[in-house]
């Protein structure tokens, strides 16, 4: 049974512009398999006034005479009204009726003068109208490209957008309730916030049966969910599955990068530009540097479906065939706290400001030379310090001592003179009772348990 969970804001958004009086035209754009069709039609779902037309892909004759078809059910006066996608538009405007136009992209492929059309009849009709337009789109790059860059037609023409991002840990953990902390943050570091990847799990079984039938299993829904989506928007997918293999293991720095993917240094750039444009892959920078100057970059897999499938599917495919049932003990499980470590870090880096009550101006990683923070986050205050364990043993005295020393290497322009550095803990396994005595007699110092950072609100 389809679960539609969260998205309460986005829902208030798109009602607010179905109610208004006012000419709205609404994007929403983001990833595959968010749920962003799931939205909309949750949205006008009790609404009399409402078309959702999906497009597939087809010829633009085609898509024309469906689109005719789904408006004429649902409003049967406009049969006899000429098949056009500019005169239905306007017939749609005088009824003041809410249009939604799922896979935009497809329509587009096939009639590229699609977006001035809907612009000259909005600029002449629409926008004087009641009416709401809603265009949906997977396809990032094309609904960058053909709606919201300047040099696009459309440009400038909405008054909304909604650039879905994926559910948080604590929306994603009601897919698993019954799962304990750590259970639940390892569940969100193999299928992420992906409500469609989320909806493979069954809460009664555990966790590894759930892997092993949805993403190890030839059967599995999962299973070639990655090649799939990829072979779907990359013409000469091979070299990007290289890429994605290295980052998946762990491969940062576009020198390390090119070395274990075979590709040319000078050529990497081009690639990862378009997985970044893609949103699988994310750049990320220290902290305390600028965004637009730093040389200093580090790139890794922002999905986490795709990072689990590249380090454990990806190029195993025979052995996991091989070991069937047991694919999930003998490949997995060995290396599950080290896969699960770095997006651990990711959820205590979210988590912070929902955690320290502090005025945040940014939360990140921060890295110099040989030293190395997990978590650091900048506020008016001094700085936020952080060490993430997802280790078997209790974090000890000692990493306390480590993370006061890297911390006083960190160098921030804007850090108030009297700042003071708070240090904060998270760890799987707990604290030796040492380290906890310490954090009573000291204001600077907090722990942190699992079960903090799946009931926090931060987004992922």
């Amino acid at each position: 049974m389809d679960q539609f969970v969260d998205r309460t804001l986005e829902l208030e958004q798109l009602t607010g512009c179905y109610e208004s009086e006012t000419a709205d035209f609404v994007v929403i754009y983001g990833r595959h398999r968010l749920g962003k069709s799931e939205l909309v039609r949750q949205s006008i779902a009790d609404r009399d006034d409402a078309v959702y037309y999906q497009a597939v892909e087809s010829t633009a004759p085609n898509q024309l005479e469906q689109f005719v078809e789904t408006v004429t059910a649902q409003f049967p006066s406009l049969r006899n009204v000429r098949r056009d996608w500019e005169v239905l538009l306007e017939e749609l405007g005088e009824e003041n009726a809410v249009v939604v136009i799922d896979e935009f992209p497809f329509l587009i492929e096939e009639d590229e003068s699609l977006p001035s059309r809907i612009q000259r009849v909005w600029d002449m009709e629409l926008q004087e109208s009641g009416m709401t337009l809603v265009l949906v789109g997977s396809s990032i790059s094309v609904m960058e490209d053909k709606v919201l860059s300047g040099s696009a037609p459309l440009y400038g023409r909405r008054t909304e957008t909604i650039d879905l991002t994926p559910l948080s840990v604590a929306d994603a953990r009601q897919f698993f309730p019954e799962y304990d902390p750590e259970t639940a943050i390892t569940a969100w570091s193999i299928y992420g916030g992906t409500p469609y990847y989320l909806q493979t799990i069954d809460p009664d079984q555990p966790l590894g049966t759930n892997v092993t039938q949805a993403i190890l299993s030839e059967r599995g829904l999962l299973f070639s969910e990655p090649e799939f989506l990829l072979r779907t928007e990359l013409r000469q997918p091979n070299t990007y599955f290289s890429i994605l293999r290295a980052l998946a293991h762990g491969r940062r720095t576009p020198n390390e990068i090119a070395g274990m993917a075979g590709v040319d240094s000078g050529s990497l750039s081009t690639y990862l530009q378009k997985l970044r444009r893609l949103r699988l892959v994310e750049r990320h920078i220290p902290v305390t540097e600028s965004p637009t100057s730093s040389k200093r970059g580090r790139y890794r897999i922002a999905a986490p479906l795709f990072r689990f499938w590249f380090r454990f599917v990806y190029g195993n495919q025979d052995q996991i065939r091989l070991l069937g049932d047991d694919a999930y003990e003998e490949l997995v499980a060995p290396d599950l706290a080290d896969y699960v470590s770095p997006l651990f870090e990711r959820l205590c880096q979210q988590a912070l400001p929902a955690l320290i009550d502090r005025q945040f101006r940014d939360v990140g990683q921060w890295w110099f030379k040989e030293h190395e923070l997990d978590a650091l986050g900048l506020t008016d205050e001094g700085l936020v310090a952080g060490e993430c364990k997802f280790t078997s043993q209790p974090v000890s005295e000692g990493v306390l001592a480590d993370l006061e020393r890297t911390a006083s290497e960190v160098r921030w322009s804007e850090e108030p003179a009297d700042g003071k550095t708070l240090y904060v803990l998270f760890s799987r396994s707990g604290y030796t009772a040492d380290l906890e005595n310490t954090a009573d007699t000291r204001d600077d110092v907090r722990l942190f348990e699992l079960s903090d950072l799946i009931t926090t609100d931060s987004d992922s």
